[in-house]
């Protein structure tokens, strides 16, 4: 990281947004996968996404390697399948010889992106390797081989509830709980599916698996300060609801946050980016939706903020009808109005500071539009006090 100039950091930081936009572009309502799929290969991680076949999950990653232009394999998994499937079948002729190999071309072992559809479906031999290729990229076969595999993405009908299974779904570190989509887009999905039949969007392959090594190396330098308190008791919040957080997954929350704050468009964290934390620490549904619920309620969420916006423009709704009666019946309460002008002085400090905690452009929007709100009541008020005329 240390050679990188700073015009390089700088265009760098630019790529995982695009990512992101470029990888969802054909997909309708996909832009959270999108965004797990892209924190995923950020990080030199791995995600699996659990839901209904047809959810576009294995699209996704296709395309996330097609934009890469990286060696990509994919492969459904029973309880039948043979590892020459997915590591190639033993080289003969190198047998004949006395060498142990295998023709590996096509094969996992060469791709540096993977898809694994139902792999907890998968048999103990096949599992053992999966593991060793996931924590170390390293395969035992007679010798040792190293692989080439930077991230790898599974998917899964239901989450596995054999114990055996376990190891390998803790080590899979992003978890996505994937849906349909909501009804109310199915006009528009329709509509893009005939569009994309004669239309595909074909990637441009503008990116690199080299330029995601070099976003790898960035992670360390984001800034955690504005975190570092709360995501401790996030935890133990968590915890006391009697959810088990395994210390391999603690010890990789940063480099995910990291990587949240930079498809953000931000080389700080905030506490928006502690959201991640349920993709990280959820192993069910339910626990997806414990873990939702703390956070919305703790934390300095969009949705948080634009409740209260909502709240505060129901206030000034009221004030406003005040104000209205006031002037209607030529009334002249020097005391209400002044009360009335403190309270929505104090308002217009608390929507300022609002807007200044996020960096989001929906509440930012909102924030102006009830500032604009209060500034006219404030100018009714100073007229009907005589302070301005």
């Amino acid at each position: 990281m240390s050679n990188m100039s700073t015009q390089e950091t700088q265009e760098l930081l630019k790529i995982p947004k695009q990512f992101v936009d470029d990888l969802a572009r054909p997909f309708i309502a996909r832009g959270e996968q999108a965004k797990l799929i892209t924190i995923a290969l950020m990080t030199r991680e791995h995600l699996v996404m659990i839901g209904e076949p047809g959810t576009a999950k294995s699209a996704l990653v296709r395309r996330a390697a097609e934009l890469l232009n990286a060696k990509f394999f994919i492969y459904l998994l029973t309880k039948y399948t043979e590892p020459s499937e997915l590591f190639g079948p033993i080289d003969v002729l190198a047998l004949k010889n006395g060498v142990f190999k295998r023709i590996t071309e096509g094969r996992l072992l060469e791709a540096e992106i993977t898809f694994l559809d139902e792999i907890f479906n998968a048999n103990s031999g096949i599992l053992n390797t999966l593991l060793s290729i996931i924590n170390e990229r390293v395969v035992y076969d007679q010798t040792q081989i190293h692989v080439p595999l930077w991230s790898l993405f599974a998917a899964s009908n239901n989450i596995p509830e054999d114990r055996e299974l376990q190891a390998l779904f803790d080590r899979l570190l992003l978890r996505d709980f994937v849906k349909p989509i909501d009804e109310t887009l199915w006009t528009q999905m329709i509509k893009k599916g005939l569009e994309l039949e004669y239309n595909p969007d074909k990637p441009e392959k503008k990116y690199s698996l080299e330029q995601f090594k070099k976003i790898y190396q960035l992670l360390p330098t984001i800034d955690f300060s504005n975190i570092m308190q709360k995501l401790p008791k996030l935890l133990v919040m968590v915890h006391e609801k009697g959810i088990s957080i395994s210390d391999r997954r603690k010890g990789k929350i940063l480099k995910i946050i990291a990587a949240n704050a930079l498809v953000s468009g931000r080389t700080y964290a905030t506490e928006e980016d502690l959201l991640i934390l349920k993709n990280i620490l959820a192993s069910t549904p339910d626990e997806y939706n414990t873990i939702s619920t703390i956070l919305t309620e703790t934390l300095k969420t969009p949705e948080k903020y634009l409740h209260e916006l909502i709240e505060i423009d129901n206030n000034l709704m009221e004030i406003q009808k005040r104000l209205n009666e006031l002037k209607t019946n030529s009334m002249s309460n020097t005391s209400i109005l002044t009360d009335l002008l403190r309270s929505l002085r104090a308002t217009h400090e608390r929507v300022q500071k609002m807007a200044q905690d996020i960096s989001n452009e929906t509440v930012n929007k909102k924030a102006n539009e009830t500032l604009q709100l209060i500034n006219s009541l404030l100018e009714q008020i100073a007229k009907m006090l005589g302070i301005i005329t």
